[in-house]
């Protein structure tokens, strides 16, 4: 049903509008605590199997939404009642700001895929913050807080700017995450140089432990699938240095490898970070790398080209304890939850693993 509503209407408008129409009917609907009920009980089963525990969180399966749909906190419960295990909201700069010139998010609908420029569009940390302490919650979820450097600040105010953000968001985030891999500021991918990243994770830390005393929250950085090999190492090792919770991989990437089943020679120009089937392969590769380098010692998060049940299981196998989507949503609507749920708890019943802990990273164990 969902996939001939969205050729006969999504595909139609212009994404960003679509974006925001669907988000407007799932606020509204979470909104309303008899249709919430049902949704939630439709949308989003719980198989027991599927729990895990992770940073410091039991959840109730390892599925969540990845940064970029709900920037600013607004859909958290709505997410929730669509079946998402945890939300990543965000990214969020210290400062308001309005993201990039229109037209900036594309459909490449016979690649599976989507490029976007949006360019951190958000209403800042303050306002974020405040949402965060109003919010009464009205599912049991895990909420992440992903935050990113504000446009306007030049790389010598980059700390200071994640540093305010820091201050202002910690004690509402169950985990938070510092991005430093989005394609669509300019000058924020030099900051994964582990010269500039140290620094920047320690200022992150320090001022998350002095908001929030008495409360460790779980520190992770989110990297770029366009690292060179030798740099995931890299940032890999300063993680365990520095003592991290996890690694997010991965962000969007600008390369365009895997592009051209049916998508317009246009719509692959644009510029911006392409998602969706065509990361995968390499979201994959780096996850898979960085486990070898980290083990279990910290927590990886697997993100890009999950779309279906066998794609979320192989990120397991490769090492990942959680992993989330973005684009799979866009394509797949809103029973994707529901069908990725379930064909997980299969996936995990009929493999030799009693729990899905036991599969995390088993393939490098053979």
């Amino acid at each position: 049903m969902y996939r001939i509503f969205f050729q006969l209407i999504f595909r139609r408008m212009d994404p960003e509008a679509a974006h925001h129409l669907a988000f407007g009917w799932i606020r509204s609907a979470a909104r309303v605590p008899v249709l919430r009920t049902l949704l939630a009980a439709l949308l989003a089963p719980r198989h027991k199997a599927l729990r895990v525990e992770a940073l410091g969180r039991r959840m109730h399966g390892p599925f969540g939404l990845a940064a970029g749909f709900d920037k600013n906190a607004v859909a958290v419960d709505g997410m929730t009642m669509l079946g998402f295990d945890h939300v990543e909201i965000g990214t969020v700069t210290a400062e308001p700001q309005p993201g990039n010139p229109k037209k900036r998010l594309f459909r490449l609908v016979g690649d599976r895929a989507l490029i976007n420029r949006m360019g951190f569009n958000n209403e800042g940390s303050a306002a974020v913050s405040a949402r965060l302490a109003a919010r009464n919650p009205v599912f049991r979820t895990t909420v992440g807080v992903n935050i990113g450097k504000t446009k306007a600040v030049p790389e010598e105010g980059a700390i200071a700017d994640y540093v305010t953000s820091t201050e202002r968001l910690a004690a509402h985030a169950d985990y938070l995450v510092v991005n430093v891999s989005s394609p669509n500021t300019p000058g924020l991918r030099d900051l994964q140089a582990v010269g500039h990243l140290r620094p920047l994770l320690t200022a992150v830390r320090e001022a998350a432990d002095r908001t929030v005393p008495g409360r460790r929250v779980p520190l992770l950085v989110k990297i770029a699938p366009d690292l060179a090999d030798e740099d995931v190492d890299a940032v890999a090792d300063l993680a365990l240095e520095l003592g991290l919770d996890g690694i997010i991989a991965t962000n969007t990437t600008i390369a365009r490898d895997g592009l051209g089943l049916t998508s317009e020679p246009s719509l692959t120009k644009e510029t911006g970070g392409l998602s969706g089937q065509p990361l995968k392969a390499r979201s994959l590769e780096v996850l898979r790398r960085l486990y070898a380098r980290v083990g279990d010692r910290i927590t990886l998060i697997g993100v890009g080209g999950i779309e279906s049940p066998d794609d979320a299981w192989e990120r397991i196998l490769a090492g990942a304890t959680l992993v989330q989507g973005y684009s799979g949503f866009i394509y797949q609507g809103p029973f994707w939850c529901r069908a990725l749920h379930r064909g997980l708890a299969q996936r995990l019943a009929a493999s030799p693993y009693a729990t899905l802990a036991d599969a995390v990273g088993a393939e490098h164990r053979k």
